[in-house]
């Protein structure tokens, strides 16, 4: 539940911004994630108003409905689903949404409702098991837009989707075909992974689309480029997005498709992880391993799983002049699995009590939350300060980073 920060007892002046270290002086017992709205809102415009076709938001990355709301109010109209879940989840909360059906895996009765039901017209395969399965489940309709998902390269993302979904070049020729038969409009789509670093990633990857069109002799009436597409960490600092949508636009200007094509992307971490952050508490300190009130169980699931280094700030008024030192994290639960290893740079004197901000935490920071051993905290509070790294903050407007944040 979202709270303002005056029901948390915080007496902040109608004029004055709440931040973090404003909630931090309340003293919370447990874990309060911030959300930024106009952080997820700038993302959203950004994408909108820049990538040049449509950018419908992957509710994977953050299901949240105040999200969903704040991404439609700022242009975003076409959302990825990978569930029926997903699909009930924004037809609930945003009646006149477009929901794609993107996940190239799905039950029958997923087809059926979302078709019947729901109104879903788009649908994501890649085998002609899918594709018999996708007619069978809407009676043969003769609306669908059906999209082929290729496999591709993952070499230039920090996260591979190269082997669990796409249809590999041997395959693709007889798929395309089949699906153009029975499709009202023909896609073609691919994912080139998570955290995507370089441009190159996508430009190989229509490489692939283009090789594929020729050999199987189609008209291609959409391409989706998926996701991929980055946010600001330690230690992975990526190129401008405006690099990314210049080599994908010279791309698709380029590819044998119907003059009337339209190009698509599926942005998920790009649009959301800016949106939040969470204040934790260090509960105990042990050399250089701090013991903090959520972990690998909660929020910081990449953190502990994947090794995602996240921006990190110790809240504390005055600040501390102690140098910086590397931190590794242990969550609350009795898991030694809870481990985050960071490292994490925060001043030498950080010490049980102190509170801590970590950010970038809107993409799969809430997704991932469990309850597990009882741990965890829905307590949201809304603030107006920017997140601690921006890609869509000019550098003379980002408010002054701690110095282990990358300024880009």
């Amino acid at each position: 539940m979202h709270k303002h920060p005056r029901a948390l007892g915080l007496a902040i002046a109608p004029s004055i911004a709440a931040r973090g270290i404003d909630i931090a002086k309340h003293g919370p017992v447990q874990p309060v994630t911030l959300t930024r709205p106009h952080a997820a809102s700038r993302a959203a415009r950004f994408f909108v108003e820049k990538f040049p076709g449509r950018s419908m938001y992957a509710v994977k990355a953050n299901p949240s409905p105040d999200l969903l709301q704040i991404l439609w109010e700022s242009g975003i109209t076409h959302y990825d689903v990978a569930s029926i879940a997903e699909v009930r989840l924004v037809a609930s909360t945003l009646p006149e949404a477009t929901c794609c059906f993107m996940h190239p895996v799905k039950a029958v009765e997923a087809i059926a409702e979302a078709y019947f039901d729901h109104g879903v017209r788009v649908f994501s395969l890649d085998s002609l098991e899918e594709l018999d399965k996708i007619v069978r489940a809407t009676d043969g309709a003769e609306n669908l837009t059906l999209c082929v998902r290729l496999r591709v390269s993952s070499d230039h993302s920090k996260l591979s989707l190269a082997s669990k979904f796409g249809a590999i070049p041997g395959e693709t020729k007889e798929l395309l075909i089949a699906t153009r038969q029975v499709a009202d409009a023909l896609g073609i789509c691919f994912h080139v992974g998570s955290q995507a670093m370089s441009a190159e990633a996508y430009a190989n990857a229509m490489e692939r689309v283009r090789a594929a069109i020729v050999d199987a002799g189609v008209t291609v009436d959409v391409v989706d480029v998926g996701g991929g597409f980055p946010s600001s960490y330690p230690g992975m600092e990526p190129p401008p997005l405006e690099r990314y949508f210049a080599t994908i636009h010279r791309a698709f200007e380029s590819l044998p498709v119907s003059y009337s094509s339209e190009l698509w992307c599926e942005p998920g971490r790009a649009l959301c992880a800016e949106y939040s952050s969470m204040i934790v508490r260090v509960e105990k300190r042990r050399g250089d391993e701090l013991y903090i009130n959520d972990g690998a169980y909660g929020a910081l699931f990449d953190a502990a799983h994947i090794g995602w280094r996240f921006p990190v700030q110790l809240l504390r008024e005055p600040d501390s002049n102690a140098r910086d030192m590397e931190f590794s994290f242990y969550g609350p639960t009795c898991d030694d699995l809870d481990h985050m290893a960071g490292p994490f740079l925060l001043p030498a004197d950080v010490r049980a009590g102190d509170y801590i901000e970590i950010g970038m935490l809107g993409a799969y920071g809430s997704a991932m939350r469990t309850a597990f051993n009882g741990f965890g905290s829905d307590q949201t509070v809304i603030v107006d300060d920017e997140p601690m790294v921006s890609l869509y903050v000019g550098a003379d407007d980002q408010r002054a980073l701690p110095s282990n944040v990358v300024k880009l």
